[in-house]
C-alpha cells in the first residue's frame, strides 16, 4: 500500500512538471490551437524572422541602387575631370557656315525633336567629337551657349557665330566636321573673354538675298520668263528705293506683334543695295545686302517684298514712309529662300579685347576663301536650283495684286463698317 502512495506521488510530480514546462512555453511563445494547447513556437519564429528578413531586403535593394546610381554619377564626373585634366576647357567664338534647307532655322527646340535643326546637328557633333559632354547637350545653358542670330526655317548662313565652351580637343575642326552632314561647316575659331556673348556683343549683322532679276519686271511682264535682264536704269531705281531704308526708322509694319509705339520698332539700317546682276543657269539673279543695328522677324523680307512691289508698279512711292507712321499699312513679304547671315560684327569688342595680347580679333580674314567656297558649293546652288524647280518668288509675285497698299487695315476696316451701316438702312426702309 505504502509502495502505491509513493508511486501515485511520482506520477503526480511528473504531470506537474510536464504542465509547468507547457505553460512556460507558452509564456514566452503565445501560440495556442483552437483547442487551446500551446504550438511548439518554431512556426512563430519563422513568420516573424520572415516578416524582419522582408524590410531588411527592402532596404538592402535600395542600398544597392543607391550605390549603382552613385556609381554611375562618380565615373561620368571622373570621365568628365579625366578630360578635363587632358585638355583644357576655354570659351571660344566659332565661325559657321550652313545651308537651311531642310531644317526648320537655327535655333534648337529640345522639347520638339520632330523638327530639326541647324543647333540639332551641332550639338551631336560636339558630343560625338568630345568637346562638350553628353549631359550638356540637353541643357545647352551648361556649356554658355548662345547664336548671334536666330535664322528661321529654310534661311542660310555664310557668317554664323556662336560662342560656347568647350574643351581643347586636338585637330578640333577636323573633329567636328566630321560629325556633321556637308551642308555645315565650323569654318573657324578664336578664343574669347569669359563674359563673351555672341548675342549682347554683336554690333551689327549683314544680311544678303540673292534672288531672280525678273522679281523686278513690270507686273505685266511673263514673269516665268527667264530671259528677262535687268537694265542699268531699273537698278538705279531699285537701289534709290532700298536708300530709303537707310537710318533710323519705326518698323513696326515690317514685323509682327509689335505696336507702332513699342520702341523696340525702332531700327538703324545702315547699309543696303542691289548689286549687278549675273547668270545662273540661263536665268539672271542679283544679290541685295543689308547692314543694319539689328534685325525683327521678317523685317527684311518684308523691306525686299515692298521694294519689288513699288517697282512693279502696284503701288506709289509714298507707301514706304507712311509705313513708318503710326498706321497699320499692308507690306508684303518676300520668300524666305535666298536670304543669308553673311556676317556678323563685333567693333566694339575687337577694340577693346582685340589687342591686349591673349585674345583675337573677330574679323575672320583668314576665312574669307572657306567662305566664299562654301557660298558656292553649297547656297548659292540651293537657291538657284530651288528657285527654278519650285518657283517661290514667281508663285509669291502672283499674290501682289492681292494686297491693298493704299488703305490702311484701319480705313478697311471703316469702309466695312460703312457697308453695313448702307445695308441696314437699306433693309430698315424696305
Amino acid at each position: 500500500m505504502l509502495k502505491l502512495c509513493r508511486i501515485g506521488h511520482i506520477l503526480s510530480a511528473q504531470r506537474l512538471t510536464s504542465t509547468l514546462k507547457i505553460k512556460v512555453k507558452c509564456v514566452s511563445d503565445p501560440i495556442l490551437t483552437s483547442s487551446g494547447f500551446c504550438l511548439s513556437g518554431k512556426m512563430s519564429e519563422d513568420s516573424t524572422d520572415a516578416q524582419n528578413k522582408a524590410p531588411k531586403r527592402q532596404a538592402d535593394d535600395a542600398v544597392v541602387e543607391d550605390n549603382k546610381h552613385e556609381d554611375k554619377k562618380l565615373k561620368t564626373d571622373q570621365d568628365e575631370q579625366s578630360v578635363d585634366r587632358k585638355y583644357p576647357k576655354k570659351k571660344v567664338a566659332m565661325l559657321m557656315a550652313y545651308s537651311g534647307k531642310g531644317y526648320y532655322g537655327m535655333q534648337r527646340n529640345a522639347k520638339n525633336s520632330q523638327f530639326r535643326t541647324i543647333e540639332d546637328e551641332l550639338v551631336a557633333a560636339l558630343v560625338k567629337a568630345g568637346c562638350i559632354p553628353e549631359g550638356h547637350g540637353e541643357e545647352m545653358k551648361k556649356m554658355s551657349f548662345q547664336r548671334c542670330a536666330r535664322t528661321d526655317k529654310g534661311v542660310s548662313a555664310a557668317g554664323q557665330v556662336v560662342s560656347l565652351k568647350l574643351w581643347m580637343i586636338e585637330n578640333i575642326l577636323a573633329s567636328i566636321n566630321a560629325h556633321l552632314p556637308p551642308q555645315i561647316r565650323i569654318l573657324g575659331y578664336r578664343r574669347v573673354t569669359g563674359g563673351f556673348n555672341s548675342k549682347n556683343n554683336c554690333d551689327a549683322r549683314t544680311y544678303s538675298y540673292m534672288l531672280p532679276t525678273v522679281a523686278f519686271s513690270p507686273k505685266d511682264f511673263n514673269q516665268e520668263d527667264t530671259s528677262f535682264r535687268l537694265n542699268s536704269e531699273t537698278l538705279q531705281k531699285v537701289n534709290r528705293l532700298f536708300g530709303m531704308y537707310k537710318g533710323t526708322h519705326n518698323f513696326h509694319n515690317f514685323t509682327s506683334q509689335k505696336g507702332p509705339r513699342d520702341p523696340s520698332a525702332k531700327r538703324y539700317i545702315t547699309q543696303m543695295s542691289c548689286g549687278q546682276p549675273f547668270v545662273k543657269q540661263e536665268a539672271e539673279f542679283a544679290v541685295i545686302t543689308v547692314r543694319g543695328q539689328s534685325f525683327m522677324m521678317h523685317q527684311i523680307r518684308k523691306m525686299i517684298g515692298l521694294v519689288i512691289a513699288l517697282v512693279k508698279g502696284y503701288a506709289g512711292e509714298e507707301v514706304i514712309e507712311r509705313s513708318w507712321g503710326e498706321e497699320k499699312v499692308d507690306v508684303p513679304k518676300a520668300p524666305g529662300l535666298g536670304l543669308v547671315l553673311e556676317r556678323v560684327h563685333f567693333d566694339r569688342y575687337n577694340k577693346r579685347f582685340g589687342g591686349d595680347g591673349i585674345h583675337e580679333t573677330l574679323e575672320w580674314t583668314e576665312e574669307e576663301s572657306a567662305i566664299a567656297e562654301f557660298k558656292e558649293k553649297h547656297i548659292y546652288p540651293s537657291i538657284v536650283e530651288t528657285e527654278l524647280n519650285e518657283k517661290s518668288m514667281v508663285n509669291w509675285m502672283a499674290t501682289l495684286h492681292i494686297h491693298d497698299f493704299e488703305a490702311t487695315v484701319t480705313g478697311n476696316q471703316e469702309r466695312k463698317v460703312g457697308v453695313l451701316n448702307v445695308l441696314k438702312l437699306y433693309f430698315t426702309q424696305k
